[in-house]
């Protein structure tokens, strides 16, 4: 039986993280396992950075691409020896940016995005599998651009199912196998990514395809958390979730796993584990299909939150027609919205800050509502919430909005 094993950025950052991944698969030997990389720890924030300044034609791009390849080709010169035919990978890699660097950018952000942001995982899976080699942990290189198919939903693809399975048999034959996360292809050969932290999902759409026995992920915690050690203190490791209550979870924006990532396991019954990389002696977290026995409180965060009202310029109710056009046009600009609420005559969305898209959308709704507006927010959820809980959170905090369900608390906070 196959496995998929795949590992963040924050477990290949530096060359020691490298060197403790590799004592991980060296544990794997023998057995049928897909490994998933990410880009290397910070690199994907440095690749938008980049794309972003393409953008408005800074002349800080030369600056910015410098950065990204001293940080690759340092990890390089740790690893290998100068001569090593990985030197001409990356530097072919780079080669391919700074191609698409000398063009004009496109009208469409989200392209130009998908064809520069997809290069951090080629480069870190073309350097795990070099290293793997070097260390005598024999592997095959998979680009999963020959495998996973999608449409041209550039930032945000949707999976073309049917295909990427047949891809999957057809070019998944020998194990191990290392490969890249987050990135996909579509018929016409452009390469499009499956939004951010991405790399998850694409683990879960090969265990599926593969019908694999499971799924591995390797983090920087100790399992899932009951909410992010960065904000809060005293967390807990959930030691098994079930895949509803994970779908909870990951819908409001628990870091630890993709949104996307526990529907094509629960289809399949494929467990998901989450491992410590640091720790690997602990157990983790299990997500299956056992009933949901988890009554802990669960705290998540999503930063850089903007809260939008829409209203109409002649007060009119908010009706299903104003709703079809605000979602449509969110759809088409990639916006994701985390939170509604309407009045009479008011429409109040939290959304990502989807810094260009964002902008878009705001003009356009302008020409037919009123659209205001507060940036730099925080957008806080609870599950499994008490009131207790809720009073002890909400002390000195400025909140602009609040909803709450049966099982969640969501708060707005300034």
């Amino acid at each position: 039986m196959i496995e998929i094993l795949k590992f963040g950025g924050a477990s290949i950052k530096n060359t020691d993280s490298i060197k403790s991944v590799v004592k991980i698969l060296k544990t794997y030997d023998n057995e049928n396992i897909v490994i998933v990389f990410s880009a290397i720890a910070n690199v994907t924030n440095l690749l938008e950075e980049l794309v972003e300044l393409y953008t408005e034609k800074s002349s800080k791009v030369s600056s910015k691409i410098n950065e990204i390849k001293k940080l690759h080709f340092d990890i390089l010169k740790d690893l290998f020896h100068k001569n090593h035919q990985v030197y001409n990978t990356v530097n072919n890699l780079f080669i391919e940016i700074d191609w698409a660097l000398e063009e004009e950018p496109n009208l469409e952000f989200s392209y130009d995005y998908d064809q520069i942001v997809s290069v951090g995982e080629l480069l870190s899976s073309n350097i795990m599998s070099a290293y793997l080699k070097e260390c005598r942990f024999s592997n095959s290189f998979l680009d999963i651009r020959d495998v996973l198919k999608t449409d041209n939903s550039h930032q945000n693809a949707n999976i073309d199912w049917k295909l990427t399975e047949k891809c999957a048999n057809d070019n998944i034959s020998s194990f191990p196998s290392v490969t890249q996360g987050f990135i996909g292809c579509t018929s016409e050969n452009f390469t499009t990514t499956l939004g951010r932290e991405g790399s998850d999902f694409s683990a879960a759409i090969l265990a599926s395809v593969l019908n694999a026995k499971k799924v591995v992920i390797w983090k920087d915690v100790d399992g899932v958390l009951n909410a992010d050690p960065r904000y809060f203190n005293e967390t807990q490791v959930i030691p098994r979730l079930s895949f509803t209550e994970a779908v909870e979870l990951a819908f409001y924006g628990a870091k630890v796993i993709h949104p996307k990532t526990i529907q094509p396991l629960q289809n399949k019954m494929i467990p998901l584990h989450v491992r410590s990389f640091i720790n690997t002696n602990k157990v983790g977290t299990v997500i299956d299909n056992s009933e949901n026995i988890n009554n802990l409180a669960s705290f998540i965060v999503k930063k850089n939150q903007i809260l939008l009202s829409i209203s109409d310029k002649n007060l009119s109710f908010i009706v299903e027609e104003h709703l079809g056009y605000i979602f449509s046009l969110f759809s088409k600009n990639n916006i994701v919205v985390n939170l509604m609420q309407n009045s009479a005559v008011s429409l109040s969305l939290c959304v990502d800050n989807n810094r260009y898209n964002l902008s878009r959308s705001i003009d356009e709704l302008s020409k037919k509502f009123d659209v205001l507006y507060n940036n730099d927010l925080m957008l806080y959820t609870i599950r499994n919430y008490n009131e207790q809980v809720i009073s002890s959170f909400i002390k000195d905090k400025n909140i602009l909005l609040e909803q709450k369900s049966r099982n969640t608390i969501q708060f707005i906070v300034a």
